[in-house]
């Protein structure tokens, strides 16, 4: 029964106890009677039934994956999926997750993700026509908790201290626990200018053990072909970008622009525009003395306001195509539960617009032009030439496991490469002209393999016999 619901992802060393936990929470879900979705703090047993209620609700567009690690206490990490095909990836359909509740004492986002699960299911059954365009033609992974353990220390002790909970049970901030990137990227900046993504297999020494939430994740990330994405934190109100990390060392208030900045300052207002109160010029700042992120728009570049080594967001931006952005959702890190419904209605719409940006830019699949099938970890190379001027954007995006490759874009004119080794490059102008709530507009290349004559390698041996070296010239072929 418990295999029919939750397919394990990659090859977790599972506790029997975490496992008969599950089971436990399958058997309640198929024999009680489903309840109405309740705005409280779900503690880890209730969110593992909510979002097994979910999954039992609407079977035919969801499927339940569990990370390929627990937490340290052993709570299993789970992921929920929406999609008409939720078991696989569709060439064509952009993948986007969220991921909630990494600080465990940031709470809201845990609870923000369980009602967005409920509000899919029970909007698709209605027919809500942007819901079910959204679920069709996306595959959406909602993560309601990344430390469990830290929630549960967060709530032992009140949920009123501002670091209880923050750590997972190690005492480790996985915020702070991913590789760092950022250092490899700022040195290929100066050295190596053509090594400008999936950075991962440039590293070559980790700052402190990766934990096993983090490792999960970094498993999750490298295994599916995500398009955007965001993490939800607490504690002020604003969306943040990349570089997380300052260039030059922690120097306060330096602004370290990613080539994608413009992309992501699009995706950050997507949500802060959405927001009930994000964006607003005239709210309060969370504290005194803090920024008024409302004046600046609801959004930062994450190292204008504070450098973060090691953290999520910048972490899926250099070693995968996802863009992701960090979103803090409230003053408060452990919300009220009398507020849940209202931040429900302040946080919904924003929450559905950020999905729906996944399908900006382009997209297309790359195919063998002779056998006509698909080449994969081909590179998109873009160049923006809007107005005529030439702005290389210097991140380059790879076609996934069906030769399809998705491409972040705002609105304007761009020159466009696919590259493979073994086909000679082509390349196309675009013109990008992001539309609301649509689909990216398509693209796609068929590359010429680059024929050697049969007759080449016995010709180039011939040559290279006949190199001699007369003075100081050395004639090779």
């Amino acid at each position: 029964m418990i295999n029919k619901q939750i397919q394990m992802f990659g090859s977790p060393a599972t506790s029997m106890w975490a496992l008969l936990w599950l089971v436990a929470f399958a058997i309640n879900v198929n024999s009680s009677e489903r309840k109405e979705f309740q705005f409280k703090h779900h503690n880890n047993e209730e969110m593992y039934d909510a979002i097994l209620q979910v999954r039992e609700k609407c079977p035919n567009i969801t499927s339940l994956y569990r990370l390929s690690e627990d937490s340290v206490e052993g709570r299993p990490l789970l992921v929920l999926v929406f999609s008409v095909h939720p078991t696989e990836h569709k060439p064509m359909d952009p993948e986007f997750k969220y991921i909630a509740n990494m600080h465990g004492n940031e709470v809201l986002g845990r609870e923000l993700l369980l009602k967005l699960a409920d509000y899919f299911c029970e909007e698709y059954k209605a027919g809500n026509e942007d819901i079910v365009k959204l679920i069709t033609k996306t595959r959406i992974h909602l993560m309601p908790s990344m430390n469990p353990d830290g929630w549960q220390r967060s709530t032992d002790d009140g949920g009123s201290n501002y670091l209880i909970g923050r750590d997972n049970a190690e005492g480790v901030d996985l915020n702070r626990n991913f590789p760092d990137l950022d250092r490899i990227i700022f040195d290929n900046e100066a050295y190596y200018k053509d090594i400008n993504n999936h950075l991962m297999q440039m590293v070559d020494h980790l700052s402190q053990p990766v934990q096993p939430e983090t490792k999960a994740v970094m498993q999750m990330i490298m295994s599916i072909p995500f398009v955007a994405s965001a993490n939800l934190h607490g504690g002020d109100l604003v969306a943040n970008y990349p570089y997380d990390a300052s260039r030059y060392g922690n120097v306060q208030g330096e602004y370290a622009t990613s080539p994608d900045d413009d992309t992501f300052k699009w995706l950050a207002l997507s949500y802060a525009n959405y927001h009930a109160d994000m964006a607003n010029p005239n709210r309060m700042p969370c504290r005194g003395g803090d920024i008024n992120f409302g004046k600046e728009g609801g959004i930062t570049n994450g190292a204008k306001w504070y450098s973060v080594r090691g953290g999520m967001q910048d972490f899926n931006y250099l070693s995968s195509n996802d863009f992701e952005i960090t979103l803090e959702l409230g003053c408060d890190k452990y919300t009220k539960e009398s507020e849940l419904e209202k931040e429900w209605n302040r946080n919904k719409n924003a929450l559905i617009n950020l999905i729906w940006q996944s399908h900006i830019g382009i997209k297309g699949i790359i195919k063998d032009a002779a056998t006509l099938k698909p080449i994969v970890n081909a590179f998109i190379k873009v160049v923006n030439v809007t107005n005529g001027i030439l702005s290389p954007i210097l991140h380059d995006v790879t076609s996934v496991q069906d030769g399809d490759y998705y491409r972040l874009l705002t609105n304007g004119d761009y020159h466009v490469t696919a590259s493979m080794d073994g086909y000679l490059s082509s390349t196309k102008l675009v013109t990008v002209e992001n539309k609301f709530h649509s689909e990216a507009k398509i693209l796609n290349f068929d590359l010429q393999p680059i024929i050697i004559p049969s007759n080449y390698s016995k010709k180039r041996k011939r040559l290279a016999n006949s190199n001699t070296i007369t003075g100081d010239k050395l004639h090779v072929f």
